[in-house]
């Protein structure tokens, strides 16, 4: 079986996962691709997850399958990373209701934003109904919730 320990560290409520650009990351002009960008904040979010003891995303085997998934993605570009950079993708849980979960992500370089993204969550049937987050994970987020002022 393997080992379900998240990657990356806690500061405080934050998730910080350092991640390093490879040439693949990036387009002609030796830059990070934007949509890129998105897939690091989703192996942020992973690993924010498994590092709070969360490690089934996707609940296949319950009697009612569900899934996390994106209901929105806001995203911001600041500057480039660039290959060999390695970048820290920071994590933060901001809100969290009954079915879904608002996180904050940051792209770092050496302590420079270069991204940064709102993203909304949510847990949903195969078939794509809503569904509330499992009791299970609440209680293993709401620790973790960042306050934010409005």
């Amino acid at each position: 079986m393997p080992d379900a320990q998240g990657f990356g560290h806690f500061e405080g409520k934050i998730h910080i996962l350092p991640i390093r650009i490879y040439y693949e990351d990036t387009d002609l002009s030796g830059v990070v691709y934007h949509a890129n960008y998105l897939r690091f904040m989703e192996r942020g979010r992973s690993e924010f997850f498994r590092c709070a003891g969360i490690t089934r995303l996707a609940m296949l085997d319950d009697a009612e399958p569900t899934a996390w998934t994106l209901r929105k993605a806001t995203l911001e570009y600041l500057r480039p990373a660039r290959v060999d950079d390695l970048i820290e993708v920071h994590t933060a849980c901001t809100a969290l209701t009954g079915a879904r979960m608002n996180a904050d992500q940051k792209i770092y370089l050496s302590g420079q934003l270069l991204t940064r993204g709102q993203i909304e969550a949510c847990v949903i049937t195969l078939s794509g109904k809503p569904r509330r987050i499992p009791e299970e994970f609440r209680g293993k987020l709401l620790p973790l919730l960042l306050e934010t002022k409005a």
